[in-house]
């Protein structure tokens, strides 16, 4: 049974799609079949443009292990990477 328990969460960058880049705003996230991949159940992450609205969307779907692989890449590169650069500068915030 699907539950489609969806974890939003507002992200600001850039995505490109087959029109080209566009501005991230959300990101959905769940666990469910998967549309697409050969799989009974997978992560799915959609980043999205704007939120509850057909548009500009990028779909990604994981198996567990690969989901897993991927959350401790993100962190190390980004624990590698603040290393690297001192300085931090903040994107500025999305505008609706």
């Amino acid at each position: 049974m699907c539950t489609w328990i969806v974890e939003r969460t507002p992200v600001s960058g850039s995505a490109k799609g087959p029109a080209g880049w566009f501005q991230l705003n959300q990101a959905n996230v769940y666990f469910d079949h998967p549309y697409h991949a050969p799989l009974d159940h997978a992560l799915i992450i959609d980043f999205v443009e704007t939120p509850d609205q057909v548009g500009n969307r990028v779909a990604v779907e994981l198996t567990e292990d690969s989901a897993r692989a991927l959350v401790a890449s993100i962190l190390a590169a980004l624990e590698s990477g603040e290393e690297g650069h001192p300085v931090r500068i903040e994107a500025p915030a999305a505008t609706a």
